[in-house]
């Protein structure tokens, strides 16, 4: 294994170390915040890791424990190495103690010792594993440029005999999945993977399987990497797989289906002529009694579903596909093991708190919708409930109703192929599906039930034109499965009903809402007072969706609806009471002033305030509490006046106490270079802020009582708070503070009005044309903030006159910028036009530079009173400048005619100046005109005469 450098460790400093990690096996909390910052002390100081290398290299009387320990922290600390290269000598300063030593030294013996560990066959297996780890992550950093005796010594040993070979290609693989292209480098004039891969390739073959297995492993991770040394054996490497597709071990299978799997991203073309025997492929191993094997081939499915361009390859094979995907949606053995308590009445249990999954609270951020060129709905019922609707790969646990692990497995990776097959072939799955998935549906067996109920739900949004003829039988059975024994079968009816929540809430028919959207609503509210947690969870969340879908048609219902939701407050546990918050939230959203109903108000606000009493500042319940609150306050408007007080004086509170812990946080970075104290978390203040603006989005002017009252009490200033808010390094902070501006601009601006300087300062810096991605929403709120201050202000306001000119320089920019986000463009278009509304003078002699722009960017908005004073503010500036608009005016008249109910006053505006340009030059108007699209000289002719 060669003979390691000359390196020995300053014994003083070998002895702290040691002592360390010996402390270390100490479990207690105290003993184990120490260590940490030891350890993390020992960090700072690069030749750290030669004292960790001699620990697990060079001292066997320690014991494997304490070595391993120190093969752990070498791993952790691999950058350390880099470090070392830059300086002659590294000080190894631990607590005072060391002497000066050289760097390159001390690299050149940790490099030396892992390798001299990892190779020693006489190390127990702890070690060797240890070292191996090492290994990885020392070849990772240094690159195989910079350590190719590595790779020699790693590919040597392939040819050893039995565990030690075993051990080298266990490294190697790991070493090909983590970075496959720093392995595809030149070497003094060679190529390592130019013999690498014909070494693994002929090791496909070997008498052992597990070393057949990492072959097929190490060579499957250059497909995605496009590694031409691969592909330059692209034709032997798929003959290798279809040897080794029915290989006996199950581990080699896995790796042959993951390979077939990234072949067919990766270069489609070389499987399609294989295509019929690698789908009888798949479709066996789909089936392969060993889930590993099932999940990856299953995983082929996915991928070809996904790539729209392999479509015509995939739709021969979709009446055997889908079935065999149908039954891999049954829970297996040890998917029922997992769900220890799924039979259970558990709801008294309460929550592990490795249950209950991280919220990210992100602040409100403000949009517009567009209407849709085939002017259709902007969602049908069915639709995707992603985050992502352009990724179909970006599946999370609960996307299929199934919240068992946290673990990827068959069932969801069957119904995520099945949700994209949907998609990608419509009506055309349910006829393949149609027959197997009655059978299961009227199964007499719950496990096959619960998953036809799974397949219905997972099929919703693609297939919905061909379901919707079935589901008036459909609907009523899926609320009557509501009354099955099994908790499971509940849970995934709740989430199916769900997805077909928009049918059941459409506005049809009397006899539609009562057989089915008012059963549905019932059967879903009895699943939220379920016994059961999973159960309540399915049917809160289901509610929740339907609550959206439903919208006002809720509000003859919101004394039941009211009644169950305060019951499910004394049933919760922390889990599920996340998911209530929000389904209340919900709730005021879609009913809106109707809950200000004095009845409702009672209901519903003596659990919140009982559980805002029981809560401190500084719980993290709080903080779902508070987001649901801000919608509440803003339906019930005036009616949530009695709570108003307290709950102000709480967010300043919170605000304040935030900023301060931020900026202490802030300075104590400041001093210490390597610091473990954790940055505080946002959330506390993005939640403060948005109760604050649902407060003055539901009370207006009350609000300045409460303002003017705290100053008068010594109580933090809220526009000194809102102000430094605004200057804050997290986005999300600065995306609320910008959306309490503008709220209070709507609400409040006389109580706003006076910190104006101060907000406009920070709010113009805000407007960038081409902002960080985390920072698009914080701008889009600054831009349309900005227009709500201008139109408060008034016509032709002196004082806002003076900021007029930087904020057109920052608007504008990002109006023409074609790498700005659309919704930028969209909300600094209308700033554009509110401030032009109200200083035509400053703003029109600029209107040539962006007209067109500006057309563009609005004409899909759909009408609101937004869009309506933006286009009154333009068509002043057009009046005030008419040259301006010369050469836009096709976009102009283009933007007109779009709009479906104009204002009286914009349409008046609109009739005024289109009128004016014929009468001004008729000839000319005729000849722009006749070159205008036939839809737009119609509708001129119809709406206006012109």
């Amino acid at each position: 294994m060669g003979t390691p450098a000359q390196w020995t460790p300053d014994p003083a400093a070998l002895t702290q170390i040691l002592a360390t990690i010996h402390a270390s096996t100490d479990m207690s909390p105290a003993v184990q915040r120490n260590i940490t910052q030891k350890l993390n002390s020992y960090s700072s100081v690069p030749s750290y890791i030669g004292y960790l290398a001699w620990i697990l290299v060079d001292m066997p009387q320690e014991e494997e424990r304490i070595r391993s320990i120190a093969g752990y922290l070498l791993k952790n600390n691999a950058r350390l190495v880099l470090q070392l290269d830059n300086i002659s000598s590294a000080s190894a300063q631990f607590g005072g103690q060391g002497q000066a030593q050289d760097g390159a030294v001390i690299k050149a013996y940790v490099k030396s010792s892992i390798l001299r560990a990892f190779g020693n066959a006489r190390e127990g297996a702890m070690i060797r594993n240890t070292a191996g780890q090492d290994v990885v992550a020392y070849l990772g950093v240094l690159e195989p440029k910079h350590w190719p005796e590595c790779l020699e010594v790693l590919v040597g040993m392939l040819d050893l005999d039995g565990d030690m070979s075993e051990s080298a290609f266990n490294v190697l693989e790991k070493a090909c999945e983590d970075y496959p292209r720093k392995l595809d480098v030149e070497i003094n004039g060679t190529r390592p993977l130019d013999f690498m891969i014909p070494k693994f390739l002929a090791l496909t073959d070997h008498p052992s399987s597990k070393m057949r297995a990492h072959a097929v492993a190490c060579l499957s991770y250059f497909v995605p990497a496009n590694t031409p040394a691969l592909f330059a054996h692209l034709d032997a490497f798929i003959a290798s797989l279809f040897r080794r597709a029915s290989d006996d071990d199950p581990s080699v299978r896995r790796h042959v289906c993951q390979a077939l799997v990234l072949l067919l991203a990766a270069r489609p073309e070389r499987l399609m002529p294989e295509m019929a025997n690698v789908a009888e492929y798949m479709l066996y191993s789909t089936r392969d009694t060993n889930e590993h094997v099932a999940l990856e081939a299953c995983e082929f499915w996915l991928t070809f579903a996904e790539d729209g361009e392999l479509a015509s390859y995939l739709a021969p094979l979709l009446g055997r596909v889908a079935p065999v995907l149908l039954d891999c949606m049954v829970y297996g053995e040890d998917d029922l093991l997992w769900l220890d308590g799924g039979e259970e009445e558990d709801q008294e249990q309460p929550d592990r708190e490795e249950d209950i999954k991280p919220r990210f609270y992100g602040g409100k951020a403000h949009g517009f919708e567009r209407d849709e060129a085939d002017g259709k709905d902007k969602m049908r019922y069915g639709a995707e409930t992603f985050e992502d609707d352009d990724d179909f790969d970006d599946y999370d646990d609960d996307d299929f109703g199934d919240d068992m692990s946290t673990e990827w497995n068959l069932r969801k990776c069957a119904a995520a192929a099945l949700d994209v097959l949907a998609v990608r072939f419509t009506g055309e799955l349910l006829n393949v599906l149609l027959g197997p998935l009655k059978e299961k549906l009227w199964n007499q067996d719950w496990l096959q039930r619960e998953s036809g109920i799974l397949a219905l739900g997972a099929m919703a949004e693609g297939c919905i034109d061909a379901i919707e003829p079935h589901l008036p039988v459909l609907v009523p059975y899926l609320i009557n499965t509501l009354n099955d024994p099994k908790p499971l079968v509940r849970s995934i009816t709740c989430w199916t009903l769900g997805r077909y929540a928009s049918w059941c809430t459409q506005n049809i028919s009397v006899e539609h809402k009562q057989t089915y959207f008012i059963p549905t609503m019932e059967g879903l509210l009895r699943m939220v007072l379920d016994s059961n947690k999973r159960v309540q969870e399915a049917g809160c969340s289901a509610f929740a969706t339907l609550e959206e879908d439903a919208g006002a048609e809720l509000a003859p219902f919101l004394e039941p609806v009211l009644r169950n939701l305060v019951l499910a407050f004394g049933k919760y546990q922390s889990k599920n009471m996340l998911i209530l918050y929000d389904a209340v939230g919900t709730l005021a959203d879609a009913v809106g002033r109707a809950l200000g109903e004095p009845m409702y108000v009672e209901i519903l606000m003596p659990p919140l305030t009982g559980r805002w009493a029981r809560l401190k500042d500084d719980d993290a319940d709080l903080i779902p509490l508070l987001e649901c609150l801000a919608s509440v306050s803003i339906a019930m408007g005036t009616s949530f006046l009695p709570y108003a007080g307290p709950v102000f004086q709480r967010c300043t509170s919170i605000i304040h106490n935030a900023l301060l812990q931020y900026q202490a946080w802030q300075q104590h970075q400041s001093t210490h270079a390597e610091s473990d104290m954790d940055e505080p978390d946002k959330a506390f203040l993005v939640v403060a802020l948005d109760l604050l603006s649902g407060l003055t989005q539901g009370l207006g002017g009350a609000l300045e009582t409460f303002v003017r009252g705290a100053e008068g009490q010594n109580s933090p200033n809220l526009l000194a708070l809102l102000t430094v808010c605004l200057k804050h390094p997290q986005a999300a902070v600065r995306q609320s503070g910008y959306a309490l501006v503008g709220d209070m601009a709507m609400g409040c601006f006389g109580v706003l009005r006076p910190a104006m300087a101060g907000i406009m300062q920070e709010l113009v810096g805000q407007l960038d044309p081409e902002p960080k991605f985390e920072f698009v929403s914080a701008s889009n709120n600054a831009a349309w903030s900005v227009g709500e201050v201008a139109l408060r202000y008034g016509r032709d306001d002196p004082e806002f006159a003076t900021y007029v000119p930087p904020l057109i320089a920052r608007l504008i920019p990002i109006l023409l910028h074609p790498k700005a986000p659309r919704s930028l463009h969209e909300n600094a278009a209308v700033s554009i036009g509110r401030i032009g509304l109200m200083h035509p003078g400053l703003v029109a002699p600029h209107l040539a530079e962006f007209a067109q722009a500006w057309c563009q960017a609005l004409y899909e908005i759909r009408d609101n009173e937004e869009k309506d004073s933006a286009f009154r503010g333009l068509c002043t500036m057009v009046e005030v400048n008419p040259g301006g608009i010369a050469k836009s005016l096709l976009w102009f008249c283009n933007s007109i005619v779009r709009w479906n109910a104009p204002s009286p006053e914009l349409n008046g505006m609109f009739q005024t100046l289109l009128s004016a340009f014929k009468a001004h030059d008729q000839s000319g108007w005729a000849a722009q005109v006749q070159a205008f699209p036939p839809v737009i000289q119609e509708r001129l002719a119809q709406r206006y005469g012109v």
